[in-house]
């Protein structure tokens, strides 16, 4: 039987040509029969594969042969052999979208400039030092089902918003604290604790291999709380049984780790909503007749 699998991948590093990578990263995938989302800009590659176990170890064995993504960050997940409608490979001003192409500097090693890197013990080994805090870096609906415990969590509907808000001095009394980013799989981290650092943030540091990484290593008996929200058609993951629900449905309240899409078609809109009303979701912007 076909074990699915998805594996979540960045590697931050300068490219000369990334029509090129493009198109063989299309190849590739079309060939092992993968599907996903891939991005790829002059500033390295991201993105999210899934397909049959053997075919994706392929895939990230053949994309690390190729000397700029040697250090290619990988983390694995269980798929359900449905988990993306297609495949999609494009060229892009950013791999991820802060909207400030300009501000970001890398090199071989990376991003430069960006916050500490902490694996998930040296994050404990600080927490048990000092008195950190917890920086969201993913969108504010994300962390509705899931967050490190007292995360401030910025108000965002994207990622493009990220700059206004920290130019804002919404979080200016944070500027000398000790401060850990943390997202998903690390990516928007590296991005966005650059950008704190070069607004004066003193003591920035991102948690290595994001979410993803801390729930392989601690599952549900370390820091985090709640479900991953991911993007891709499984919505969101548990690193266990013991998983915490701190979702709530946004209709009736009930609590839920469960996501879906506004109900109106033209929308993107994500809504935590509960079993008995995903029937019926729709935003603020498009009630329910």
């Amino acid at each position: 039987m076909a074990v699915p699998k998805i594996l979540l991948f960045y590697r931050f590093t300068p490219l000369a040509d990334p029509d090129a990578i493009r198109l063989w990263q299309r190849d590739l995938c079309e060939s092992l029969g993968l599907r996903g989302r891939i991005l790829v800009s002059k500033d390295g590659i991201n993105g999210t594969v899934g397909g049959e176990l053997k075919n994706v170890k392929r895939y990230l064995r053949k994309t690390r042969e190729y000397a700029p993504f040697a250090g290619l960050d990988a983390k694995w997940s269980e798929g359900r052999g449905d988990d993306f409608p297609r495949l999609s490979v494009r060229v892009r001003d950013e791999i991820v979208s802060f909207g400030a192409p300009g501000e970001l500097r890398v090199d071989e090693n990376g991003v430069i400039g960006g916050g500490e890197r902490l694996s998930p013990e040296q994050l404990h080994e600080l927490v048990e030092r000092e008195e950190v805090v917890f920086f969201d870096g993913r969108n504010s609906f994300e962390a509705e089902i899931g967050r490190f415990a007292g995360a401030v969590v910025p108000d965002v509907a994207t990622t493009r918003e990220f700059v206004a808000e920290l130019d804002s001095g919404k979080y200016d009394h944070l500027k000398d604290k000790p401060v850990v980013t943390y997202c998903t799989g690390g990516i928007r981290c590296e991005v966005l604790s650059s950008l704190m650092v070069s607004r004066g943030f003193e003591k920035v540091y991102q948690l290595d291999g994001g979410i993803a990484r801390y729930g392989e290593t601690y599952g549900d008996s370390g820091l985090w709380q709640g479900s991953l929200y991911v993007f891709d058609n499984r919505m969101s993951i548990d690193f266990s049984a013991d998983a915490l629900t701190i979702g709530r449905c946004y209709r009736c309240g009930e609590p839920t780790s469960h996501m879906q899409n506004c109900g109106e078609l033209s929308c993107r809109e994500q809504l935590v909503v509960c079993t008995d009303h995903a029937a019926t979701t729709a935003c603020s912007r498009h009630p329910l007749s």
